[in-house]
């Protein structure tokens, strides 16, 4: 089993990584697809400057489907070895479905809205 992040506004895939409504978590098995979700709100600081990389490793998150997002928050996810995939959009598990399928593929989108674009080192 693995699980997958994706940030989420009303069962879609949110626009921006560091200020999603909340993140939908997705348990999948090796065969039987999509096993459990659950939900949770990140922390209020943007993604990229808060504990949210560290409260998805905890989880055993292993990949991170998204919109779009910043140089810094993708750079600091892979990092701790998390797969990221930008570019997603729509239902929040047709996002899932596509990318275990492996016809979602990162489009290497780079978020540069909200006065900032998450650049600084990695801690």
């Amino acid at each position: 089993m693995r699980k997958i992040a994706i940030p989420s506004r009303d069962g879609q895939v949110d626009e921006h990584f560091g200020h999603c409504g909340y993140f939908t978590v997705l348990t999948v098995g090796d065969v039987n697809g999509i096993l459990s979700e659950e939900t949770f709100e990140p922390p209020a600081q943007c993604g990229c400057r808060s504990n949210l990389v560290e409260m998805l490793v905890a989880m055993g998150v292993g990949a991170l489907i998204a919109g779009n997002m910043g140089q810094g928050a993708a750079d600091k996810l892979r990092h701790a070895g998390l797969t990221v995939v930008r570019g997603a959009s729509g239902p929040v598990r047709d996002a899932a479905t596509a990318f275990l399928a492996g016809t979602l593929k990162d489009k290497d989108e780079l978020c540069q809205a909200h006065g900032h674009d998450c650049l600084h080192p990695i801690a």
